[in-house]
């Protein structure tokens, strides 16, 4: 008989304590059961598998790469049951499902809240979680089955065919200032005022980022040698409306901090673009709020794109 029937959800949990710990008399206590007995399992699931899991050191368990796969699998599992009994239990309360959406900085300040805001218009019942992250923590956790949709920088090449990705929009960035800043009544600047003052930025790798540096390289400047790295919105906000620091947006999150008197754009032109994208995979819009909450962004973001592409 395959080896895959005689597997139980209770021996999932088993091989995912024995991944957290890689110690057997930790997992056997977490589990309420003992050393033995679970080494006993361990070894004649490996005998049935016909593969070993995982090696034996002095100071513990680790796994081998057939262990890593396995265990790979048993996180996807899990994550899928789990989002199935929130599922289930968000209807049974009168709600319309849930959906889960991981959101990258350049998207967390404007374009995920307003389509969660256009989403529980729709479907007021709803439950949705958000979590914000950087993408290499974030798709991971959509590979697992964790989130259902992570809005986030395009561009990046991700090794799952089942994994739909569509641009929502593409747009500017500005730089930006506190309020107070010396810089903000200005009606023009150069790159000597902005270069005058020490600058605030986001982590290489994001989209924000390369596109300063791409505008950067098209004027024939160079990143100040010293900045401020930070990859938080909240953070950026306090540091600009604290110090004399100049930062860089993109123009949606810009304008609507603007909007709410928590930075002002600097009158500079910036050559520099990002992309916005969503990922998804293709099963997760079988669910009512899944696909609602796509529709929502691809609904927000349209007039954007047009806007810019034609601009």
């Amino acid at each position: 008989m395959d080896w895959t029937y005689r597997l139980r959800l209770r021996h999932l949990q088993v091989l995912l304590s024995l991944a957290s710990t890689g110690n057997l008399s930790q997992s056997a206590a977490a589990l309420n059961t003992t050393q033995p007995a679970l080494s006993k399992w361990l070894k004649e699931l490996e005998e049935d598998v016909g593969l070993p899991l995982f090696e034996r050191h002095a100071r513990g368990l680790r796994p081998t790469p057939y262990g890593q796969a396995l265990i790979e699998h048993a996180r996807r599992i899990e994550a899928h049951l789990d989002v199935a009994r929130d599922d289930l239990r968000a209807m049974r309360e009168g709600g319309s499902g849930l959906v889960s959406i991981g959101t990258s900085g350049v998207s967390a300040a404007d374009t995920v809240p307003l389509a969660v805001a256009r989403l529980l218009e729709r479907m007021p019942r709803a439950q949705v979680r958000l979590v914000e992250s950087t993408m290499n923590q974030l798709m991971p956790q959509l590979a697992r089955g964790e989130l259902d949709i992570v809005v986030g920088r395009s561009g990046q090449q991700y090794d799952d065919p089942q994994l739909h990705t569509e641009t929502l929009y593409t747009e500017p960035i500005n730089f930006v200032a506190g309020s107070q800043h010396p810089l903000a009544g200005n009606a023009t600047l150069t790159w000597n005022d902005v270069l005058a003052y020490s600058w605030i930025v986001w982590p290489q790798g994001t989209p924000v980022r390369t596109a300063l540096e791409a505008a950067l390289a098209a004027e024939g400047r160079a990143l100040p040698s010293h900045c401020v790295e930070s990859n938080s919105s909240i953070l950026n906000l306090t540091l600009l409306n604290n110090t004399q620091l100049v930062g860089v947006a993109s123009h949606r999150a810009a304008l609507r901090f603007e909007q709410l008197n928590a930075l002002r754009i600097l009158p500079i032109q910036l050559e520099g673009f990002g992309s916005v994208s969503v990922y998804w995979h293709a099963e997760n819009v079988n669910r009512a709020a899944v696909a609602m909450a796509l529709e929502s962004l691809r609904a927000f973001a349209d007039p954007h794109m047009k806007e810019w592409h034609t601009a």
